[in-house]
């Protein structure tokens, strides 16, 4: 393999765990401010759609390798999937205020569906943003059963990063002569 081949993807190996950082750290704290205040964590996942589909956006763009027609195609595509995940969220939180389900079932519901919804992104934009889906998921699920699941979360989200980078280091010395 050239440097430059070697290069841009130790550069893109580089962005794309700082955006696995960034959207673990930030589940988190979603997950931290529903605990304590279910009406705030809703906003704040409503937010996290946004953020969740402009990092999709910018892992698209860096592997189209900047090319304006790729770019088109990848802004549709995740317009479109970002959208959808937006409308559902928006129907969960009607069918919360339905009084159909308490406001802390709503949390989870939503977390479920932001959950799958980057799991199934990851299949578009790389396998590291599954990985953040499969956090959300087991998140919500932890906090069904478990009172004190933060420090759990908190674990896994430290051993998921630590494993991704032990991962890439293993398959960039791997590929040097």
């Amino acid at each position: 393999m050239s440097d430059d081949i070697l290069t841009t993807e130790k550069r893109r190996f580089h962005i794309e765990e700082a955006l696995l950082i960034l959207l673990l750290i930030l589940s988190l704290v979603g997950i931290g401010i529903t605990d304590f205040s279910p009406a705030d964590g809703f906003a704040y996942w409503l937010i996290m759609v946004f953020v969740f589909a402009s990092c999709a956006i910018l892992i698209g763009w860096l592997q189209s390798k900047h090319r304006a027609e790729d770019f088109k195609a990848i802004l549709r595509e995740q317009s479109i999937h970002w959208a959808t995940s937006f409308l559902v969220i928006g129907g969960a939180f009607l069918v919360e205020k339905s009084e159909r389900i308490l406001p802390e079932d709503a949390g989870l519901v939503i977390l479920l569906i932001l959950s799958l919804s980057t799991m199934l992104d990851g299949l578009r934009v790389g396998w590291r943003f599954s990985l953040v889906g499969l956090f959300l998921g087991a998140s919500a699920v932890i906090a069904a059963f478990t009172e004190h699941f933060f420090w759990i979360e908190v674990l896994i989200a430290l051993a998921i990063i630590g494993a991704t980078i032990a991962w890439e280091f293993w398959l960039l010395k791997r590929a040097q002569p």
